[in-house]
């Protein structure tokens, strides 16, 4: 009787409600999963619900690799947020330039190039440099925009007399071929070590000579770190295994160009493995960042002695000896400090030339190691065979949700904002290039975790569009809409009347009565 004497207004009314309630909690869940990155609905359930309902609380520390105490936490989050000069850099003008020669694409972008700019005012300049004319008109090139504006400075520089840091500009951003640009490194280097010399007398007599013979430092350290990876790119690498090592043992507190990492990829080259390994316990040390070039090279060791017999079929019917349990164990420590890597060394993603800085952890740092370290993994045989198939693997073993790690901190979540400023996209794209190659994606930056709307937003989506549609089909089809809910209602509640019939017949008249009137 209730449901007979209701019109089709009600209906309209109640759909429409319920239209209108769901769409706002569309819109509040929308809004804050694109702030914060997970759905409120879920992050309540979560964090104070499950609680509640004797679940296990999401923050108390389930290991104590990470239960090292919210300051260091925080200390570690910000270091691994950090953008970090690229070891491995190409040169300006010999590598990035030809490519856009080739292409019509910018390999670098606005932001990335910005703090190359940085990092020669920070290393190549001092407070004392306007009393040398040279140094004053270099201070000046490296904070300009237009490339060829630093270029004509430099060789205004260079008319004055011989500046190290001016023979440094031309052979990163002049030198159309490494062989060029290997020639101006040396003459820098000549200029750099007189000025070393000098500086190094006068260190002691004051804060401004300090300044001098501390910038001078920087210089000739980039300047033998970029003649040995000129060595290493024309071939000779032993002798660029040679002026590395020189430079490590004659500066061994700089530390902030990371050098080894250019050492571990020539030894890896010259397939010296045991000096590789020498390396690595030296710098694979818990007091030290890590990087993907010291995990993954560790882990490349480990599968080398396992990797050339290693057969998934076998391993699944006998388990896995105590060797391919270790690269197993290597493999997945790898992919939980950069989970990126992977898909570049398999080849389910390309690559593109690494950028002049990079995000450890991140998409960017993935790039720059494959882009070096691709060759070395496929020398290594059945090496790739072993990471395709264990890799995955490692997000089994990482606590959900992401605010745990296993045996690194957890995954920092500002990579995806600082790779996408680093890697370049479609709209760096220069305005020479034709339309049709304007038109695809030059990088589509790897995310991880991969961002998923969350349950709620799709359930309240699907909500609002239904009851949206019934309120207007009710609105629209009153009579026919009635029929509708009345033969649904009906069907919904046959179950149910179905076995009120049965207990009607089974139970004495007088107690179904008696129950009846209770």
């Amino acid at each position: 009787m209730f449901l007979n004497t209701l019109t089709p207004k009600f209906y309209v009314a109640l759909t429409g409600t319920s239209s209108l309630i769901s769409g706002l909690i569309l819109i509040f869940e929308w809004w804050y999963f694109r702030k914060y990155g997970t759905s409120f609905i879920e992050q309540v359930s979560v964090s104070h619900l499950r609680p509640l309902l004797g679940g296990v609380d999401s923050s108390s520390p389930t290991n104590p690799n990470t239960s090292n105490g919210e300051a260091d936490s925080n200390r570690q989050s910000v270091s691994e947020c950090k953008v970090w000069r690229n070891p491995l850099n190409l040169f300006r003008g010999a590598e990035y330039n030809r490519y856009t020669w080739v292409t019509g694409r910018e390999p670098l972008t606005y932001y990335d190039m910005n703090l190359s700019a940085q990092d020669h005012q920070t290393f190549f300049t001092c407070d004392s440099d306007h009393l040398r004319p040279a140094d004053a008109i270099m201070q000046k090139a490296w904070r300009e925009r237009n490339p060829q504006a630093r270029i004509s400075a430099a060789h205004e520089a260079l008319e004055l007399e011989d500046c190290a840091t001016a023979y440094i500009l031309l052979a990163e951003e002049e030198a159309t071929t490494i062989m060029e640009a290997e020639r101006l490194f040396k003459q820098a280097l000549k200029a750099g070590e007189g000025c070393y010399r000098r500086s190094q007398q006068l260190q002691h007599h004051g804060t401004q000579y300090e300044a001098q013979h501390r910038r001078d430092t920087n210089v000739l350290v980039y300047i033998k770190r970029r003649l040995a990876m000129c060595s290493r790119k024309l071939g000779r690498t032993r002798e660029a295994v040679k002026m590395m090592r020189d430079l490590m043992k004659e500066f061994p507190l700089l530390s902030m160009f990371n050098i080894h990492e250019n050492l571990l990829e020539s030894l890896l080259e010259l397939q010296n493995y045991a000096d590789v390994q020498a390396v690595l316990a030296k710098y694979d040390d818990i007091s030290l960042p890590k990087s993907a070039t010291i995990c993954y090279t560790a882990a490349l060791l480990k599968a080398r002695a396992v990797s050339d017999k290693f057969s998934p079929e076998a391993a699944s019917r006998r388990g896995l000896s105590t060797a391919e349990m270790n690269a197993v164990e290597a493999i997945h420590r790898a992919v939980e400090f950069n989970p990126h890597v992977p898909k570049y060394l398999l080849e389910m993603k390309s690559l593109i030339l690494p950028p002049e800085h990079i995000l450890k952890r991140g998409d960017s740092e993935a790039i720059a190691y494959a882009f070096f370290h691709l060759q070395h993994w496929k020398r290594v045989e059945g090496a790739l065979n072993l990471l395709h198939c264990t890799w995955e693997g490692t997000f089994r073993m990482i606590p959900y949700p992401l605010e745990k790690g296993h045996l690194f901190y957890p995954y920092p979540i500002c990579t995806e904002t600082a790779d996408r400023e680093l890697l370049p996209s479609k709209r760096h794209h220069t305005p020479a290039q034709t339309h049709a190659a304007a038109a695809d994606m030059f990088h589509e930056v790897s995310v991880y975790p991969k961002k998923e709307l969350p349950f709620f937003i799709l359930f309240t989506a699907g909500l609002c569009s239904f009851t949206a549609m019934l309120a207007l089909l009710t609105h629209q089809f009153p009579e026919l809409m009635g029929v509708f809910a009345k033969a649904f209602l009906s069907t919904l509640f046959a179950p149910l009347n179905f076995i009120m019939e049965k207990v009607e017949s089974i139970l004495p008249s007088s107690l179904w009565h008696q129950l009846t009137r209770i």
